[in-house]
Parts: structure tokens; C-alpha cells; sequence
């Protein structure tokens, strides 16, 4: 038997809330989908099932392809826009709002089960839509507003406050040597940095 020191395993970093939950969450959904689509199909038929599936699977495939049609559409316009130099005169425009939303809405009604079809037909109502982007804008200033506070985001907002107008200066590291030039260091002028 060796003696010695050994060392202690390292200690393992906590596991967020998200990474623990979320699998929990996924297997729910999927045992709760299966089990009202198994109570659907005793209360009807398979064949029910089978419809409201390639229903929901064929709804879905048209809303995202007309929510990606219109999003191409909004991209193309911003695009001539700016070529043409109408920037200034850009107005946003309303019929781009809520694509993000209605796509989500359609990959629910693709995916099969009953409550993924029914969250996905309530993304498709507009004031669902504006309701959840809302919330969802809220959410995501408040987390970053958190994220900034003592952080690389702090880092950032510094460095611009130093530099507002947001040019980079070229430099370079000069060590100051207690007795000169370090060996190996060419004596003189150092040519300046390239990129």
C-alpha cells in the first residue's frame, strides 16, 4: 500500500435551475401528450387522432412558410432601402411584428400532441402575440440589467464611457527593465503594430 498525499476531487460546479428542470419538464410534456392523445383515441377513434396530427402538422407547415415568406419580404424592403439610401426615411413596418412568435406557434402546431397544438393556435392571435412579447422583452432587459452588474456587460459599458465615439487604439506593451533592454531584444526603435 502507497502512502501519500492524494488529491481531493475537484469540487463539481453547481448545476443551474434550467439544466435540472428542464429534462423533468420535457419527459412531463411528453408522457402528458401521449396520454391525452391515448384519451382522444378512446374517446373517438384512431382515426381522429391520425387527422388532428397531420391537421396540426399541415397548419404548422403553412404558418411558418408564410411567416418566413413575410420575414424574406420585411428583409428584401430594409435591404432596398438602405441601398437606395431611403435610411433616414425607413419606417418600421407592423406587418413585421410577431414573425418570430408566429413561427414558434407554427413549429408547435407541427409537433405532435394536444397541448403543443393548442399553445401553438394561441401564439397565432395577436393579442397573445403582443402579450408575450412584451413580457418576453421585459424579461430579457430585466436579465440583462442583472448580467451587467459586476460583470463582462460592466466591462463594456466602461469601456464605452471612455470611449464613447468607439475608436480603437492601436498600442503596443513596453516593459520597463530595471537594467534596459531585456536579452534577445533588438535595440532601437520597435515598428509599429499591423494589423
Amino acid at each position: 500500500m502507497t502512502t501519500g498525499a492524494q488529491t481531493p476531487y475537484p469540487a463539481r460546479p453547481r448545476r443551474s435551475r434550467l439544466r435540472t428542470f428542464l429534462p423533468l419538464g420535457v419527459a412531463a410534456w411528453l408522457v402528458l401528450e401521449t396520454w391525452l392523445l391515448t384519451v382522444v383515441a378512446g374517446a373517438s377513434n384512431g382515426l381522429v387522432v391520425l387527422l388532428i396530427l397531420v391537421a396540426g402538422l399541415v397548419l404548422g407547415s403553412a404558418v411558418i412558410k408564410r411567416a418566413g415568406r413575410r420575414a424574406f419580404k420585411n428583409l428584401t424592403e430594409t435591404l432596398q432601402q438602405q441601398q437606395g439610401g431611403m435610411l433616414s426615411e425607413a419606417r418600421p413596418n407592423s406587418n413585421s411584428e410577431g414573425n418570430g412568435l408566429t413561427m414558434l406557434g407554427g413549429l408547435l402546431l407541427i409537433i405532435p400532441g394536444v397541448i403543443s397544438d393548442a399553445v401553438g393556435l394561441l401564439l397565432l392571435v395577436p393579442p397573445v402575440q403582443k402579450a408575450v412579447s412584451r413580457h418576453a422583452e421585459r424579461t430579457f432587459e430585466r436579465k440583462l440589467r442583472e448580467a451587467a452588474q459586476g460583470s463582462l456587460g460592466d466591462a463594456f459599458q466602461q469601456a464605452r464611457m471612455r470611449r464613447p465615439d468607439g475608436k480603437v487604439v492601436q498600442g503596443e506593451v513596453v516593459r520597463d527593465e530595471p537594467g534596459g533592454a531585456p536579452e534577445g531584444t533588438p535595440q532601437g526603435p520597435r515598428p509599429p503594430l499591423t494589423r
